[in-house]
């Protein structure tokens, strides 16, 4: 653990955005707090600017505080990123495992499975998905996790067709172990670190998604998210500029230090051999 900490604070992008995104965290999870009642109540005038009449970041066209918006916000777009990311690696290390495992005609018909997936634009699929069952937080969940599993299922196959034929797996199968204990024991704890890393990148994704969802009016109407924040602002944007610019910087943010963080995990988990200094070996 010490080394993994060491490899990863080497990362300064890393720790970083380590650092934001767990000041978002905090902002998630004390808005209850920081901003008691709800985001969609009124707290002042209509389009006030940012300081004025004390609201920290202005307010929208309803009176609404935009810092709240944000604050209460971030609940949802995290909580969308992380449960959709979770889904869809479950759907994906699954078919991926028993892709690469068992190989042959399974293999085939997998891997024919996820390309059909892949062959149609994520971001069109998810508006259909979303369209068909009506927009609801479960729906957008559901959406983004199926459009999103193919490359998990591609890492981790071609992870197991890497680790199946390893001396420790046939070990295992002259012990006479079950498959499942040797997919679940002994291959994927050695294929975790590219899932992991995946996975990061995945929360970053699905967070997008859920926002252009949101932008085009296909998110909870019950529930306030950063992507419905710059939609109901884009088109007053002249006249209340504040109103998309902060959720999109909060959105960029967010988005920015998961990637870096993933390339840190990256880092620690796969660390680099050391650069070859002065000419020796």
């Amino acid at each position: 653990m010490k080394t993994f900490w060491r490899n990863f604070a080497r990362n300064r992008g890393a720790v970083v955005g380590l650092v934001i995104l767990v000041l978002v965290l905090i902002v998630a999870l004390t808005a209850p707090w920081i901003f008691p009642g709800s985001p969609w109540d009124m707290a002042g005038a209509p389009f006030a600017p940012p300081g004025e009449d004390g609201m920290l970041l202005g307010t929208d066209s309803l009176g609404r505080d935009v810092a709240a918006g944000i604050a209460h916000g971030a609940r949802v777009s995290l909580l969308v990123g992380a449960v959709s990311t979770v889904v869809s690696l479950v759907i994906g290390i699954g078919l991926g495992a028993i892709a690469g495992y068992l190989g042959g005609w399974v293999d085939d018909v997998v891997m024919r499975f996820t390309e059909f997936f892949q062959t149609i634009p994520s971001f069109v699929l998810a508006i259909l998905l979303v369209a068909i069952f009506t927009p609801t937080i479960q729906s957008i969940v559901f959406a983004i996790a199926v459009v999103s599993w193919p490359p998990v299922a591609r890492v981790v196959r071609a992870e197991f067709l890497s680790l199946r034929s390893r001396e420790f797996v046939q070990a295992s199968e002259v012990l006479g172990k079950s498959r499942i204990s040797i997919v679940l024991g002994d291959i994927l704890p050695n294929a975790l670190s590219p899932i992991v890393v995946l996975s990061s990148l995945m929360v970053a994704s699905a967070i997008l998604l859920e926002s252009a969802l949101s932008f085009l009016g296909l998110g909870d109407p019950n529930m306030m998210s950063w992507g419905f924040l710059i939609g109901s602002g884009r088109s007053v944007i002249r006249m209340a500029w504040w109103m998309s610019v902060f959720p999109g910087i909060a959105i960029f943010l967010t988005v920015l230090s998961l990637n870096l963080v993933g390339e840190g995990l990256s880092d620690a988990l796969n660390p680099r051999l050391p650069r070859n200094r002065g000419g020796k070996p």
